[in-house]
């Protein structure tokens, strides 16, 4: 990679990062040998290893890797980082035997977005009691869908470690489009820290990442733009909130290095195709921590599926995919012989990339990062009266918390667009594990994000998925759910309504019943949200099904709900998938019970 490529000063990715990405790009997937340093520098893009069959061995292992100039010990599957993408079809029954060959540690595989009985889903503690150091579990299970999903360990912090692959089930039906060929996009961001170590360090000091701060330059910039008196009250308003408005993320790349089906940026991986062509590719963010903005300098990308799930298409320059999610989208590669995928973190920190090419050992110019995004009152629905701090604002007492019902009203919670009731869980109010709530007053479907409006490109939004299909239950919700998303910065502390994962009760659902869940984000950071076992029906702001979902984005100040179907028996997670947001406490136990 040239100079020229690397123009961006606001990068903090050095360029002798790039280079050390090129000598050291990892191992060789499915081998877990080292190529000698000239082979890798002509080709860089080992393929990762894809499986097929309905009988399946994997065996979770660690082998040395280096992506930064330092060894390093990961997580493997089949000694391959990312573990191997699993090819399966709808209608079969599968059987996966997974060996746990660790020395020392549990582990699990959680089968992301897959509907399976619950003591197939792989978290320990609800879902069975974890795999031992020497032993196996067999996994069993019908594949009662088609699509783009992903697998990764639930067990503490090895899913940040290399544990997690691509999951890609073939549809009986024919799609309702055509393709000449496809690939798999994974993107992930490693750290050189152990898991454990790097939680301790937010724990202690979350504000680590956070290096671009405002200086006063800025500060006359907007006093001269805005006034000094709304200037000054701006700063005080985020002084007494002990944040700042460049938390973007917690973890960016000061300590991450992201990676595009484990490859570095200067590692290059490449996909072909022939000019003409339709490439389907699958968008899966298998990231611990980063939302990744995704974009094909001269490329339109059609959206034709979201968490597995066939959409009307729609063309758009780029997108937000949260860590969790997955997209299938269209290109339509023509007029050159190369194209850039590049992967932007949100807060424009760093960026994973690769290139499609018409052969190997091509590459077209990577762009700048854009610039980084500020967040802003109106961001976290503070710009209308909303008030600061967990002791700030008087909860409703019959506010619903900890799994607490409130009969379905759609006037109330769930999103209405003119008549939004926000209810305050009393958990919240002076609780030292919350430093803010927020008066959302909807979904905001239409809002790509934050550092994506107005960016001259055309974005994707929630608001422009919608499923193939009409509400596959068809029912009313009998009772609805308002859970809020809360959480306190400088402790590191996150949890629903005030209350962390180890002392709140379950949720319970009864067999069969369609209800309502809300969400409203009271915190300052965008939390994707995953439910095991049933589909999120997400709903429009006047409470209409819009699009099924696995994995609902909730960005800071807002309100959105989603239907639920509670057609699972058993014990299952609900949870923010950032990985170190879930350790902290953010995540409830849903039990469907008869």
């Amino acid at each position: 990679m040239s100079d020229d490529t690397l123009h961006d000063a606001r990068s903090v990715v050095s360029r002798r990062r790039f280079v050390q990405g090129l000598g050291f790009a990892g191992l060789v997937a499915g081998t877990g040998l080292w190529r000698p340093l000239a082979a890798q520098a002509k080709q860089a893009s080992f393929p990762v290893p894809e499986l097929r069959g309905n009988n399946l061995q994997l065996s979770i292992g660690q082998l040395p890797v280096n992506f930064t100039g330092k060894p390093r010990s990961a997580i493997t599957v089949n000694q391959s980082l990312p573990a191997p993408t699993l090819r399966w079809r709808e209608g079969d029954t599968v059987n996966i035997h997974v060996h746990n060959a660790l020395r020392d540690d549990m582990s699990s595989v959680h089968w992301h977005g897959i509907l399976l009985p619950a003591n197939m889903d792989g978290v320990p503690g609800l879902s069975f009691d974890g795999i031992a150091p020497g032993q196996a579990y067999h996994y069993r299970f019908d594949l009662k869908q088609s699509g783009t999903y992903w697998y990764h360990s639930h067990s503490l912090f090895q899913e940040q470690a290399g544990l997690y692959g691509a999951l890609i089930i073939d549809p009986l039906a024919p799609p309702p489009y055509r393709v000449d060929r496809e690939h798999v996009l994974l993107l992930s961001d490693w750290t050189d820290l152990d898991g454990a170590a790097l939680y301790r360090r937010m724990k202690k000091m979350a504000m680590h990442d956070n290096t671009y701060q405002q200086t006063v330059g800025d500060f006359v910039r907007d006093a001269r733009r805005d006034g000094l008196r709304a200037t000054l009250a701006d700063r005080a308003m985020w002084g007494r909130m002990r944040m700042t408005p460049t938390d973007i993320s917690d973890i960016n790349a000061n300590t991450y290095t992201y990676l595009l089906n484990g490859h570095t940026p200067a590692a290059n991986w490449t996909g072909l195709f022939r000019s003409g062509e339709k490439v389907l590719l699958r968008l899966i963010n298998g990231s611990a921590m980063t939302h990744f903005d995704i974009r094909i300098p001269g490329l339109k990308m059609t959206v034709v599926a979201a968490d597995g799930q066939y959409v009307h298409p729609v063309s758009v320059d780029e997108l937000r995919i949260a860590t969790a999610e997955t997209f299938d989208v269209i290109v339509e590669p023509s007029g050159q012989d190369a194209f850039t995928i590049f992967a932007q973190d949100m807060g424009r920190s760093g960026f994973a990339c690769g290139t499609l090419a018409t052969r190997p050992g091509l590459a077209a110019v990577v762009p700048a990062l854009d610039r980084r995004p500020l967040l802003s009152m109106g961001d976290m629905a503070h710009d209308h009266g909303g008030s600061h701090g967990g002791h700030a604002m008087q909860a409703d007492p019959h506010a619903g918390h900890a799994g607490h019902a409130m009969p379905a009203d759609p006037h109330a919670g769930h999103g209405g667009a003119a008549a939004v009731t926000i209810h305050h869980p009393a958990g919240e109010t002076g609780n030292p594990l919350v430093d803010m709530q927020s008066n959302p007053t909807g979904p905001r479907l239409e809002d790509p994000g934050i550092g994506l409006r107005d960016n001259g490109r055309r974005v994707l939004a929630y608001a422009d998925l919608h499923s193939l299909f009409d509400d596959p239950d068809g029912r009313e919700p009998e009772r609805e759910i308002e859970l809020h998303l809360t959480g306190h910065m400088e402790k590191f502390a996150w949890n629903f309504d005030g209350i962390p994962f180890a002392g709140a009760d379950p949720i319970s659902l009864r067999y069969g019943e369609r209800m309502r869940f809300v969400l409203v984000n009271d915190t300052m950071m965008t939390h994707p949200i995953h439910l095991h076992g049933v589909w999120s029906d997400l709903e429009d702001a006047q409470g209409n099904f819009q699009v099924r979902k696995h994995t609902i984005d909730m960005p800071p100040g807002t309100s959105r709900s989603f239907r639920v179907r509670a057609d699972a028996l058993g014990r299952w997670a609900f949870h923010c998938h950032l990985l170190y947001h879930m350790e902290a406490g953010m995540m409830r136990e849903v039990r469907i019970e008869q």
